[in-house]
């Protein structure tokens, strides 16, 4: 309660202006306007959405010779994950960038990229690229998150999630009875209760404690948030199991969107589509780096990477336990949107050579 009610004084607070800017491009959007706008990142400074925002507010600042201003709003400054994606959906913010997880709660149909082994671990960045720019399912995506009043500029790797835990993990028979901390979204709840993990929702901002006092034994996270949040601290073990790949998805209001120029609408559009590729390189590069600083910070964690073999033990237990299900999740059109993904998929790699 004592959170909704710091939110709705943050609603109150930032209304008006934004109001104000409503009813400038409602009249007549013109390449003259100015836009100070702000956009919250899920994630700390430093991080991937927040370097990432901050670059898209340098460039169209850049780009618009100070038209734009977008400010970014680091993790925790303007709430938590939810309260970020309600403030974008009720227009308090104009941007928001988050990832496939919480934004489901949002836009149900979101769930088919949380879908466990459904991506290559193989050129996962290219094939992603290549599925967001000339794929089907992105246009069946916008339409969805419009009718909860977002727009979404894109989809990006982050990297793959590691389990992070307390207790060593040598196999798929170590994860029953795991208890392991999770992101809010009810597909991959049923993800990890598929290997008989006991997942456990809880905010960002609460995992470390959660590990430190033992009320969680895992948690799982990209390897930069391990890093920049601490986790590696409170846990010695690090699994990774090749079944999520860590997504972000920026996003803008509605309403706002559709009341700039054209111009201005594939301005936008244009740079985050240009940095796809470019973000995958620069976040892989930083994942690998800060997995040595974590190794040499703390010589007794350990590095386990599941085997072909146990992959392919868990990937079985995701198809025929959680596959037929997602419906029930993805909510209306989502069983045709994750067809239209999964040949997206396949179309990539016939187009990237891929065998």
């Amino acid at each position: 309660m004592k959170n909704r009610i710091v939110l709705l004084a943050l609603i109150l607070a930032l209304l008006l202006p934004t109001a104000t800017l409503f009813a400038q491009g409602q009249k007549a959007a013109s390449a003259a306007n100015t836009y100070n706008v702000r956009m919250p990142s899920a994630e700390a400074e430093g991080d991937f959405m927040t370097v990432w925002a901050r670059n898209f507010a340098k460039f169209m600042k850049e780009k618009t010779d100070g038209r734009w201003n977008i400010e970014v709003f680091p993790y925790g400054t303007l709430g938590e994950n939810r309260d970020i994606n309600e403030l974008a959906q009720l227009g308090v913010v104009e941007f928001v960038f988050t990832d496939y997880g919480w934004i489901s709660s949002f836009v149900p149909q979101a769930n088919a990229l949380a879908l466990h082994y459904i991506w290559p671990r193989e050129n996962l960045p290219e094939v992603l690229e290549w599925v967001v720019k000339n794929g089907d399912f992105m246009p069946m995506l916008e339409e969805k998150f419009r009718e909860n009043d977002l727009v979404p500029l894109g989809i990006y790797f982050e990297g793959w999630q590691w389990i992070t835990s307390k207790k060593p993990i040598k196999g798929p028979a170590d994860l029953v009875g795991l208890k392991t901390r999770i992101m809010g979204s009810q597909m991959l709840t049923r993800d990890y209760l598929a290997y008989g993990i006991d997942p456990t929702p809880m905010a960002y901002g609460e995992i470390y404690s959660g590990l430190q006092t033992g009320l969680i034994d895992a948690q799982s996270q990209p390897m930069f948030a391990n890093h920049s949040m601490g986790f590696y601290e409170v846990a010695d073990h690090f699994v990774q199991l090749w079944c999520e790949p860590f997504l972000g998805i920026p996003s803008v209001n509605k309403a706002f969107f559709d009341s700039l120029t054209a111009e201005d609408q594939a301005l936008i559009r244009n740079y985050w589509l240009d940095v796809i590729a470019e973000s995958a390189v620069w976040i892989q590069g930083v994942n690998d780096n800060l997995q040595k600083e974590i190794a040499k910070a703390r010589p007794v964690i350990t590095f386990t990477e599941f085997t072909d073999a146990q992959v392919n033990v868990l990937r079985e237990m995701a198809r025929t336990k959680v596959y037929p299900n997602f419906p029930e999740v993805g909510g209306k059109d989502s069983a045709k949107m994750l067809e239209t993904l999964l040949a997206d998929m396949e179309k990539a790699k016939v187009a990237l050579g891929m065998k």
